[in-house]
């Protein structure tokens, strides 16, 4: 019988030698291939061809129904929420709203009883280090000492200016001023990025940055600021870099937009690295942008060296594409280098605090933009008439809209404009977001990055090897933050096309999700939803224990046993690689 636990490129292959059950009766089941299968009864034996429309985020609602009928416990991979968070960052939140309380109390003679003032800045350092020496064994505080001595030696700061932001902040007593972002939690989250998504990579000239809530806000913001201002307008063509985050590939569609996709695909065989035959769509003139999730989602894996500078070599043909990188995932990578370390003067840099520190019921996120780059230089080149319904859109924020950066009507389009005095993201989240940077920056052995790189590794290794997939051979573009399974590649492991062709023609696999999520209670999603091309199922390694993942594998080695052995059966052949 057929073994399971092969490999093409990065694409798994499952074809599994089936597991023996006895099976005493058969209740309200099908017996295939000698396996009990449960039937459907929910979602998928009612509408099979309205799924197909769903998003993969939405029809992980269907199979979780599927998976928990009648209260069973499940096994949800299909989301990437990560089940792990940074500690430290977070006990120093906690400790400054507790220090940034007691200096604000310092005013509550002056008011009702319940009711105080705010923290003064004259001796606020020194009535800090009181405070630190006060509490120095409770956790977070030793955190404090060592990020104001930070920011003040390694950045240049005044710590009394620096903590009145910070206390300010944390308290949420104030809009958030400049809307964009606070002043010295610009620089130091401009710190961290310099750190994670440029590197040693040399960088010329400064970046602005808007402070969001999450990369999806980043990416609703863009597409709408680039519609308003004529980047791009119905009938345009943008390419994707697929797979992606499935949104980017729905939000096109949208009346809003009526935007043309021009797929940009990652080949399999290739590690997931895009071809120079398929990164030459660029070169045409009518692509007005390129939008990519690097490293990708969900094979995970970064773009190579040789394809970021071959990008560069288009750019010069092209000097006006529009590039937006979403960079999510470049934390978990080793020697990451993003395209707006390479090209900042054409790229829109998303990044989310979300999956590496475990954040995201925070809704952390920022957009960042060159100071001299193409965005701003093509709304200096739009016809009269474009500019005559700009300056009427922004003129009531200021005297000249024409100079209004492209960064800074997102922070206006983002609040409808009217409400741009009210704009920005919320104080307290842009805290957290320095205590987080401020924990990367400060981390120079890089102990929690190596530690969650090791995480998510051995739980990709515990769930191959209960597959049947041998590890794969290092690849030093691969993060593993999620994986890929699929069945297709078998002529080239040496198996028979006839048995592939089987396959694919009487294997839905979407049946496949549906019959793991009845019958073995895990949830997977489809990679088709992300854009691959062929049959495959998005396995997040992120948000469930190590003891979870043997569990899916054996699940997955289960039921897949059942189509081989079908297979052998309706055939009465045998294959073997």
């Amino acid at each position: 019988m057929c073994r399971a636990g092969f490999r093409y490129g990065r694409e798994v292959l499952i074809m599994c030698s089936p597991i023996k059950k006895s099976i005493g009766k058969l209740v309200s089941g099908v017996i295939v291939a000698g396996f009990f299968m449960l039937p459907f009864t929910g979602a998928y034996a009612q509408d099979r061809a309205g799924l197909e429309d769903l998003s993969p985020f939405e029809l992980k609602e269907a199979l979780i129904a599927e998976a928990s009928e009648g209260g069973r416990d499940i096994l949800n991979a299909g989301r990437g929420n990560p089940n792990f968070l940074a500690t430290m960052p977070r006990h120093a939140f906690f400790q400054l709203g507790v220090f940034a309380l007691r200096e604000a109390e310092r005013s509550t003679a002056l008011f009702p009883q319940g009711v105080t003032g705010f923290p003064q800045r004259k001796g606020l350092e020194d009535r800090f280090r009181a405070f630190a020496k006060e509490n120095r064994n409770v956790p977070g505080v030793s955190f404090l000492v060592e990020a104001v001595s930070y920011v003040h030696v390694q950045l240049g700061m005044n710590a009394d200016d620096f903590l009145y932001e910070m206390c300010e902040g944390i308290l949420g007593a104030f809009y958030p001023v400049p809307g964009r972002m606070l002043t010295h939690s610009e620089r130091i989250v401009a710190e961290y990025l310099r750190l994670e998504m440029i590197g040693k990579q040399p960088f010329a000239g400064d970046f602005d940055i808007f402070a969001v809530e999450g990369g999806t806000a980043a990416m609703t913001y863009i597409f709408n600021t680039m519609r308003e201002n004529f980047l791009i307008r119905p009938g345009d063509s943008i390419a994707l870099g697929s797979p992606i985050f499935s949104p980017y590939l729905e939000i096109p569609h949208l009346d809003d937009y009526r935007l043309n996709i021009v797929n940009m695909h990652a080949d399999p065989a290739r590690g997931w690295q895009y071809s120079k035959q398929e990164l030459d769509k660029l070169r045409n003139p009518k692509v007005k942008a390129f939008f990519l999730v690097n490293p990708s989602n969900p094979p995970s894996v970064k773009m190579d060296r040789e394809s970021l500078e071959y990008i560069g070599e288009i750019l010069k043909a092209r000097p006006d594409l529009i590039i937006l990188t979403d960079d999510v995932y470049g934390t978990f990578a080793d020697d990451f280098v993003s395209l707006f370390a390479l090209y900042p003067k054409n790229t829109i840099l998303v990044y989310s605090y979300s999956k590496y520190f475990g954040s995201t019921g925070w809704r952390l996120g920022v957009i960042a933009t060159h100071r001299e780059n193409v965005l701003d230089g093509k709304l200096a080149k739009l016809s009269k008439k474009q500019l005559a319904q700009l300056h009427e859109r922004y003129k009531s924020l200021v005297t000249e809209p024409e100079n209004l950066k492209f960064i800074d009507r997102l922070v206006a389009d983002s609040r409808a404009v009217a409400l741009n005095h009210t704009a920005g993201l919320s104080t307290p989240q842009q805290v957290q977001m320095v205590l987080f940077s401020l924990h990367s920056l400060m981390d120079t052995s890089d102990t929690y990055k190596n530690a969650l790189k090791q995480l998510i590794r051995s739980r990709k290794e515990a769930l191959y090897r209960e597959i049947g997939i041998p590890s794969e051979q290092a690849d030093e573009n691969r993060v593993d933050y999620y994986t890929v399974l699929g069945m297709e590649y078998l002529v080239e492991l040496g198996y028979d096309r006839e048995l592939t062709d089987w396959l694919l023609k009487n294997t839905d696999p979407m049946e496949i999700l549906f019959r793991l999520a009845r019958e073995e209670r895990v949830v997977l999603l489809p990679g088709r939803g992300f854009g691959t091309l062929n049959p495959t199922w998005r396995v997040s390694l992120a948000n469930l224990d190590e003891s979870d993942y043997v569990q899916i594998g054996r699940a997955i080695h289960k039921v897949m046993a059942g189509y081989i052995e079908r297979y052998n059966r309706e055939t009465g052949k045998n294959p073997k690689p």
